[in-house]
Protein backbone atom coordinates (compact mmCIF):
# COMPACT_ATOMS: atom_id res chain seq x y z
CA UNK A 1 0.00 0.00 0.00
CA UNK A 2 1.25 3.64 -0.36
CA UNK A 3 3.33 5.19 2.23
CA UNK A 4 3.23 8.67 2.95
CA UNK A 5 4.07 10.68 6.03
CA UNK A 6 1.78 11.12 8.76
CA UNK A 7 -0.92 8.96 6.63
CA UNK A 8 -2.60 5.70 7.72
CA UNK A 9 -4.43 3.75 5.24
CA UNK A 10 -5.84 0.34 5.71
CA UNK A 11 -8.59 -2.00 4.30
CA UNK A 12 -11.33 -3.22 6.26
CA UNK A 13 -14.69 -5.36 5.99
CA UNK A 14 -16.63 -2.82 8.07
CA UNK A 15 -16.83 1.02 8.56
CA UNK A 16 -15.50 1.50 12.39
CA UNK A 17 -17.80 3.41 14.53
CA UNK A 18 -15.45 6.27 15.11
CA UNK A 19 -15.10 7.35 11.82
CA UNK A 20 -19.15 6.96 11.25
CA UNK A 21 -19.75 10.68 11.67
CA UNK A 22 -16.53 12.08 9.59
CA UNK A 23 -17.86 9.62 6.48
CA UNK A 24 -21.27 11.02 7.06
CA UNK A 25 -19.72 14.77 6.65
CA UNK A 26 -17.73 13.70 3.68
CA UNK A 27 -20.99 12.12 2.23
CA UNK A 28 -22.92 15.03 2.54
CA UNK A 29 -26.74 15.09 1.44
CA UNK A 30 -26.15 12.20 -0.34
CA UNK A 31 -28.48 9.31 0.82
CA UNK A 32 -27.00 6.05 -1.00
CA UNK A 33 -23.74 6.84 1.25
CA UNK A 34 -25.40 6.98 4.33
CA UNK A 35 -24.00 4.04 6.42
CA UNK A 36 -26.82 3.00 8.09
CA UNK A 37 -28.35 2.12 4.40
CA UNK A 38 -25.30 0.66 3.73
CA UNK A 39 -25.40 -1.62 7.01
CA UNK A 40 -29.09 -2.39 5.61
CA UNK A 41 -27.35 -3.85 2.40
CA UNK A 42 -24.90 -6.03 3.46
CA UNK A 43 -25.98 -6.97 7.15
CA UNK A 44 -29.10 -8.49 5.51
CA UNK A 45 -26.48 -10.13 2.73
CA UNK A 46 -27.82 -8.74 -0.13
CA UNK A 47 -24.31 -7.12 -0.80
CA UNK A 48 -22.07 -9.67 0.60
CA UNK A 49 -19.38 -12.82 -0.44
CA UNK A 50 -22.16 -14.99 -0.59
CA UNK A 51 -23.77 -12.57 -3.67
CA UNK A 52 -20.71 -12.20 -4.89
CA UNK A 53 -20.57 -8.25 -3.14
CA UNK A 54 -18.01 -8.67 -0.95
CA UNK A 55 -17.68 -4.64 0.59
CA UNK A 56 -14.93 -2.99 2.14
CA UNK A 57 -13.85 0.09 2.86
CA UNK A 58 -10.50 1.80 1.92
CA UNK A 59 -10.19 4.78 4.72
CA UNK A 60 -6.84 6.88 5.08
CA UNK A 61 -6.23 9.21 8.24
CA UNK A 62 -4.40 11.63 8.93
CA UNK A 63 -3.72 12.66 12.52
CA UNK A 64 -6.20 9.24 13.60
CA UNK A 65 -8.95 11.33 11.79
CA UNK A 66 -10.51 10.03 8.77
CA UNK A 67 -9.20 12.33 5.62
CA UNK A 68 -10.60 10.50 2.53
CA UNK A 69 -12.47 7.32 2.24
CA UNK A 70 -14.14 4.84 -0.07
CA UNK A 71 -16.62 1.84 -0.09
CA UNK A 72 -15.02 -0.87 -2.39
CA UNK A 73 -16.45 -4.03 -3.37
CA UNK A 74 -14.68 -7.52 -4.44
CA UNK A 75 -16.99 -8.27 -6.95
CA UNK A 76 -17.04 -12.06 -8.42
CA UNK A 77 -19.28 -11.19 -11.54
CA UNK A 78 -20.55 -7.62 -13.07
CA UNK A 79 -24.43 -8.16 -12.00
CA UNK A 80 -26.16 -5.32 -10.98
CA UNK A 81 -23.76 -2.65 -12.18
CA UNK A 82 -25.86 -0.99 -14.82
CA UNK A 83 -21.84 -0.51 -16.70
CA UNK A 84 -21.74 -3.53 -18.98
CA UNK A 85 -18.37 -5.18 -19.07
CA UNK A 86 -18.60 -8.87 -19.77
CA UNK A 87 -17.32 -8.84 -23.18
CA UNK A 88 -14.58 -7.52 -21.29
CA UNK A 89 -14.51 -10.91 -18.79
CA UNK A 90 -14.52 -12.99 -21.98
CA UNK A 91 -12.19 -11.37 -23.79
CA UNK A 92 -9.79 -12.49 -20.70
CA UNK A 93 -11.10 -15.80 -20.39
CA UNK A 94 -10.49 -16.15 -24.09
CA UNK A 95 -6.83 -15.98 -23.57
CA UNK A 96 -6.89 -18.09 -20.35
CA UNK A 97 -6.73 -14.62 -18.40
CA UNK A 98 -9.13 -14.05 -14.83
CA UNK A 99 -11.00 -10.83 -15.17
CA UNK A 100 -12.80 -11.60 -11.99
CA UNK A 101 -12.44 -11.20 -8.92
CA UNK A 102 -12.31 -7.17 -9.54
CA UNK A 103 -12.42 -3.81 -7.54
CA UNK A 104 -15.81 -2.40 -8.25
CA UNK A 105 -16.32 1.25 -6.36
CA UNK A 106 -20.10 1.92 -6.84
CA UNK A 107 -23.31 1.69 -5.05
CA UNK A 108 -25.29 -1.74 -5.17
CA UNK A 109 -27.93 -2.49 -7.69
CA UNK A 110 -28.12 1.98 -8.40
CA UNK A 111 -27.29 3.39 -11.58
CA UNK A 112 -27.15 7.12 -9.83
CA UNK A 113 -24.41 9.49 -10.13
CA UNK A 114 -22.76 10.95 -6.47
CA UNK A 115 -19.87 11.13 -4.65
CA UNK A 116 -17.42 8.02 -4.58
CA UNK A 117 -14.25 9.23 -3.42
CA UNK A 118 -15.29 10.71 -0.62
CA UNK A 119 -12.58 14.05 0.49
CA UNK A 120 -12.61 17.26 0.58
CA UNK A 121 -9.57 18.17 -1.49
CA UNK A 122 -8.77 16.89 -4.75
CA UNK A 123 -4.88 15.96 -3.58
CA UNK A 124 -7.18 13.47 -1.61
CA UNK A 125 -9.47 12.28 -4.29
CA UNK A 126 -6.12 11.44 -6.52
CA UNK A 127 -4.40 9.91 -3.60
CA UNK A 128 -7.83 7.28 -2.96
CA UNK A 129 -6.99 7.02 -6.71
CA UNK A 130 -4.06 5.90 -6.48
CA UNK A 131 -4.80 3.98 -2.79
CA UNK A 132 -7.36 1.87 -5.43
CA UNK A 133 -4.75 0.71 -7.64
CA UNK A 134 -2.42 -0.38 -5.09
CA UNK A 135 -5.13 -2.28 -3.42
CA UNK A 136 -5.63 -3.57 -6.72
CA UNK A 137 -2.15 -4.55 -7.70
CA UNK A 138 -1.60 -6.19 -3.76
CA UNK A 139 -4.53 -8.09 -4.07
CA UNK A 140 -3.15 -8.92 -8.00
CA UNK A 141 -6.48 -8.08 -9.71
CA UNK A 142 -7.50 -7.65 -13.14
CA UNK A 143 -8.76 -4.08 -12.71
CA UNK A 144 -10.81 -1.11 -10.81
CA UNK A 145 -14.29 0.14 -11.50
CA UNK A 146 -15.74 3.61 -10.24
CA UNK A 147 -18.90 3.65 -11.32
CA UNK A 148 -20.95 6.91 -11.41
CA UNK A 149 -18.16 9.25 -9.82
CA UNK A 150 -18.76 12.98 -9.71
CA UNK A 151 -16.75 15.31 -12.62
CA UNK A 152 -13.96 16.40 -9.58
CA UNK A 153 -13.40 12.64 -8.85
CA UNK A 154 -13.91 11.88 -12.53
CA UNK A 155 -10.79 13.89 -13.05
CA UNK A 156 -8.73 12.59 -10.19
CA UNK A 157 -9.25 9.00 -11.44
CA UNK A 158 -8.05 10.09 -15.26
CA UNK A 159 -4.84 11.84 -13.72
CA UNK A 160 -4.20 8.72 -12.12
CA UNK A 161 -4.64 6.90 -15.61
CA UNK A 162 -8.04 5.27 -15.14
CA UNK A 163 -9.90 5.57 -18.59
CA UNK A 164 -13.40 7.14 -18.97
CA UNK A 165 -16.58 5.16 -20.31
CA UNK A 166 -19.76 7.57 -21.58
CA UNK A 167 -23.53 6.63 -21.02
CA UNK A 168 -26.63 8.21 -20.94
CA UNK A 169 -29.16 8.59 -18.74
CA UNK A 170 -32.46 10.70 -18.94
CA UNK A 171 -33.15 13.48 -16.27
CA UNK A 172 -35.51 15.50 -15.28
CA UNK A 173 -34.63 19.22 -14.46
CA UNK A 174 -37.04 21.71 -13.07
CA UNK A 175 -37.37 24.80 -14.25
CA UNK A 176 -39.01 26.85 -11.02
CA UNK A 177 -42.35 25.87 -12.70
CA UNK A 178 -45.11 26.94 -10.46
CA UNK A 179 -47.42 24.04 -11.23
CA UNK A 180 -47.71 20.79 -12.95
CA UNK A 181 -49.62 22.39 -16.14
CA UNK A 182 -46.75 25.13 -16.59
CA UNK A 183 -44.70 22.20 -17.21
CA UNK A 184 -46.94 20.63 -19.58
CA UNK A 185 -47.14 24.01 -21.09
CA UNK A 186 -43.21 24.07 -21.75
CA UNK A 187 -43.97 20.81 -24.22
CA UNK A 188 -44.33 20.19 -27.41
CA UNK A 189 -48.26 19.95 -28.16
CA UNK A 190 -48.46 16.73 -29.54
CA UNK A 191 -46.14 15.44 -26.17
CA UNK A 192 -48.69 17.28 -23.86
CA UNK A 193 -51.56 16.15 -25.42
CA UNK A 194 -50.31 12.40 -24.62
CA UNK A 195 -49.36 12.89 -21.46
CA UNK A 196 -52.96 14.37 -20.60
CA UNK A 197 -54.91 11.59 -22.33
CA UNK A 198 -53.23 8.81 -20.22
CA UNK A 199 -53.74 11.05 -17.13
CA UNK A 200 -57.26 11.34 -18.29
CA UNK A 201 -57.81 7.73 -19.02
CA UNK A 202 -56.22 6.31 -15.83
CA UNK A 203 -59.00 8.84 -13.69
CA UNK A 204 -61.93 7.17 -16.10
CA UNK A 205 -60.47 4.09 -14.51
CA UNK A 206 -61.03 5.35 -11.11
CA UNK A 207 -57.13 5.11 -10.32
CA UNK A 208 -55.81 7.39 -7.50
CA UNK A 209 -52.35 8.25 -6.10
CA UNK A 210 -51.03 8.85 -2.75
CA UNK A 211 -47.69 9.24 -1.69
CA UNK A 212 -46.29 8.01 1.90
CA UNK A 213 -43.41 9.60 3.01
CA UNK A 214 -41.11 8.28 6.29
CA UNK A 215 -42.90 7.81 9.43
CA UNK A 216 -46.02 7.54 6.68
CA UNK A 217 -44.65 4.19 5.51
CA UNK A 218 -45.72 1.51 8.12
CA UNK A 219 -45.10 -2.69 7.56
CA UNK A 220 -48.39 -3.21 5.72
CA UNK A 221 -47.50 -0.83 3.18
CA UNK A 222 -43.92 -2.04 3.08
CA UNK A 223 -45.57 -5.28 2.70
CA UNK A 224 -47.28 -3.93 0.14
CA UNK A 225 -44.50 -2.32 -1.66
CA UNK A 226 -42.61 -5.82 -1.63
CA UNK A 227 -45.00 -7.73 -2.98
CA UNK A 228 -45.42 -5.17 -5.85
CA UNK A 229 -41.02 -5.53 -6.12
CA UNK A 230 -41.08 -8.92 -6.12
CA UNK A 231 -43.82 -9.15 -9.15
CA UNK A 232 -42.03 -6.94 -11.53
CA UNK A 233 -38.94 -9.33 -10.83
CA UNK A 234 -41.44 -12.40 -11.54
CA UNK A 235 -42.16 -10.59 -14.56
CA UNK A 236 -38.61 -11.16 -16.05
CA UNK A 237 -37.95 -14.54 -14.95
CA UNK A 238 -35.46 -13.48 -12.45
CA UNK A 239 -34.52 -12.59 -8.11
CA UNK A 240 -34.99 -9.88 -6.32
CA UNK A 241 -32.02 -8.16 -5.35
CA UNK A 242 -32.93 -6.56 -2.04
CA UNK A 243 -34.58 -8.66 1.11
CA UNK A 244 -38.19 -7.21 2.47
CA UNK A 245 -35.34 -6.52 5.89
CA UNK A 246 -33.56 -4.60 4.32
CA UNK A 247 -36.21 -2.00 3.46
CA UNK A 248 -37.59 -2.82 6.49
CA UNK A 249 -34.06 -1.43 8.07
CA UNK A 250 -34.23 1.61 5.17
CA UNK A 251 -38.03 2.42 6.58
CA UNK A 252 -36.29 2.71 10.14
CA UNK A 253 -33.50 4.61 9.35
CA UNK A 254 -33.95 7.02 6.48
CA UNK A 255 -36.82 8.76 7.86
CA UNK A 256 -38.50 11.13 4.96
CA UNK A 257 -35.78 10.14 2.53
CA UNK A 258 -37.43 6.87 2.10
CA UNK A 259 -41.05 7.81 0.25
CA UNK A 260 -43.54 5.44 -1.42
CA UNK A 261 -46.62 6.10 -4.01
CA UNK A 262 -49.32 3.86 -3.86
CA UNK A 263 -51.68 3.18 -7.03
CA UNK A 264 -55.33 2.92 -5.85
CA UNK A 265 -58.08 1.54 -8.13
CA UNK A 266 -62.02 1.51 -6.50
CA UNK A 267 -60.20 1.64 -2.86
CA UNK A 268 -57.67 -1.53 -4.17
CA UNK A 269 -54.07 -0.79 -4.22
CA UNK A 270 -52.83 -2.30 -7.11
CA UNK A 271 -49.22 -0.94 -7.65
CA UNK A 272 -46.65 1.11 -5.77
CA UNK A 273 -42.96 2.77 -6.65
CA UNK A 274 -40.16 3.32 -3.91
CA UNK A 275 -38.30 6.47 -3.86
CA UNK A 276 -35.48 8.10 -2.50
CA UNK A 277 -34.62 11.63 -2.10
CA UNK A 278 -32.14 14.05 -0.93
CA UNK A 279 -32.53 18.12 -0.76
CA UNK A 280 -31.98 18.42 -4.35
CA UNK A 281 -32.90 15.44 -5.85
CA UNK A 282 -35.37 12.74 -6.37
CA UNK A 283 -34.49 9.41 -7.36
CA UNK A 284 -36.75 7.22 -8.66
CA UNK A 285 -36.01 3.34 -7.63
CA UNK A 286 -38.41 0.21 -7.93
CA UNK A 287 -41.32 -0.30 -9.00
CA UNK A 288 -43.97 -2.92 -8.85
CA UNK A 289 -48.28 -3.28 -10.17
CA UNK A 290 -49.91 -6.88 -9.29
CA UNK A 291 -52.72 -5.65 -11.86
CA UNK A 292 -52.12 -4.05 -15.73
CA UNK A 293 -53.21 -1.32 -16.06
CA UNK A 294 -52.72 0.76 -19.49
CA UNK A 295 -49.96 3.44 -18.91
CA UNK A 296 -50.06 3.10 -15.34
CA UNK A 297 -46.62 2.30 -15.14
CA UNK A 298 -45.28 5.79 -16.81
CA UNK A 299 -47.78 7.90 -14.50
CA UNK A 300 -46.63 6.12 -11.37
CA UNK A 301 -43.04 6.50 -11.94
CA UNK A 302 -42.08 9.54 -14.07
CA UNK A 303 -45.36 11.91 -14.20
CA UNK A 304 -46.53 11.94 -10.66
CA UNK A 305 -42.56 12.24 -9.72
CA UNK A 306 -42.24 14.93 -11.48
CA UNK A 307 -45.59 16.26 -10.04
CA UNK A 308 -44.60 15.85 -6.55
CA UNK A 309 -41.15 17.43 -7.05
CA UNK A 310 -42.69 20.38 -8.32
CA UNK A 311 -44.91 20.88 -5.28
CA UNK A 312 -41.70 20.38 -3.51
CA UNK A 313 -39.51 22.24 -5.00
CA UNK A 314 -37.33 19.73 -5.99
CA UNK A 315 -34.27 20.40 -8.44
CA UNK A 316 -34.40 17.03 -10.00
CA UNK A 317 -36.13 13.84 -10.58
CA UNK A 318 -33.59 10.80 -12.25
CA UNK A 319 -35.82 8.09 -13.91
CA UNK A 320 -33.05 5.42 -13.73
CA UNK A 321 -31.35 4.24 -16.24
CA UNK A 322 -31.59 3.86 -20.36
CA UNK A 323 -35.04 4.58 -21.64
CA UNK A 324 -35.44 6.76 -24.94
CA UNK A 325 -39.16 6.70 -24.09
CA UNK A 326 -38.51 9.12 -21.20
CA UNK A 327 -37.72 11.76 -23.15
CA UNK A 328 -41.46 11.88 -24.82
CA UNK A 329 -42.13 12.94 -20.95
CA UNK A 330 -39.80 15.91 -20.34
CA UNK A 331 -36.83 13.83 -19.47
CA UNK A 332 -33.55 15.32 -20.98
CA UNK A 333 -30.38 13.20 -21.74
CA UNK A 334 -27.69 13.34 -19.34
CA UNK A 335 -24.00 11.83 -20.25
CA UNK A 336 -22.37 9.88 -17.10
CA UNK A 337 -19.32 8.44 -16.82
CA UNK A 338 -17.32 5.49 -15.16
CA UNK A 339 -13.48 5.35 -14.79
CA UNK A 340 -11.64 1.92 -15.39
CA UNK A 341 -7.93 0.97 -14.22
CA UNK A 342 -7.14 -1.84 -16.40
CA UNK A 343 -3.97 -3.57 -15.11
CA UNK A 344 -2.45 -5.89 -17.81
CA UNK A 345 -1.32 -2.85 -20.18
CA UNK A 346 -2.40 -5.00 -23.63
CA UNK A 347 -5.93 -5.36 -22.44
CA UNK A 348 -5.59 -1.64 -21.48
CA UNK A 349 -5.12 -0.53 -24.87
CA UNK A 350 -7.56 -2.72 -26.44
CA UNK A 351 -10.02 -1.34 -24.00
CA UNK A 352 -9.07 2.43 -24.40
CA UNK A 353 -9.31 1.69 -27.95
CA UNK A 354 -12.84 0.10 -27.40
CA UNK A 355 -13.69 3.07 -25.59
CA UNK A 356 -12.68 5.99 -27.75
CA UNK A 357 -14.77 4.33 -30.27
CA UNK A 358 -17.71 4.00 -27.77
CA UNK A 359 -17.65 7.29 -27.54
CA UNK A 360 -18.26 8.53 -30.91
CA UNK A 361 -20.64 6.27 -31.17
CA UNK A 362 -22.41 8.16 -27.60
CA UNK A 363 -21.83 11.76 -28.87
CA UNK A 364 -23.43 10.84 -32.11
CA UNK A 365 -26.42 9.50 -29.93
CA UNK A 366 -25.95 11.90 -27.81
CA UNK A 367 -26.41 14.70 -30.11
CA UNK A 368 -29.76 12.87 -31.91
CA UNK A 369 -31.22 12.51 -28.60
CA UNK A 370 -31.25 16.03 -28.27
CA UNK A 371 -32.34 17.12 -31.42
CA UNK A 372 -35.80 15.40 -30.30
CA UNK A 373 -35.93 17.06 -27.67
CA UNK A 374 -39.89 17.34 -26.18
CA UNK A 375 -39.67 20.88 -25.62
CA UNK A 376 -40.83 24.00 -27.12
CA UNK A 377 -38.20 25.84 -29.39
Amino acid sequence: MISEPELHIECVAHLPASDRQRWLALAGDYPFLNPAMLDAVHDTGCASKETGWTPHYLLVRKDHILQTGTLVYLKSHSRGEYVFDQTWAEAYYQHGLHYYPKLLVAIPFTPVRGPRLLAEHDSDRRLLAKALIALAQQWQLSSVHVLFPEQNELDALQAEGFLLRNQVQFHWRNRSYAHYDEFLAALQRDKRKKLNQASRRLQRSGIEFRWLVGDDIDTSALEFFYRCYQQTYREHFSTPYLTFECFQRWQRTLGNKLLLLVASQAGKDIACALNIRDRNRLYGRYWGALEFVPELHFETCYSQAIRFCIEHGIEFFEGGAQGEHKLARGLEPERLQSAHWIADPRFAAAIDDFLQRECKAIDHYFAELQSHMPFKS
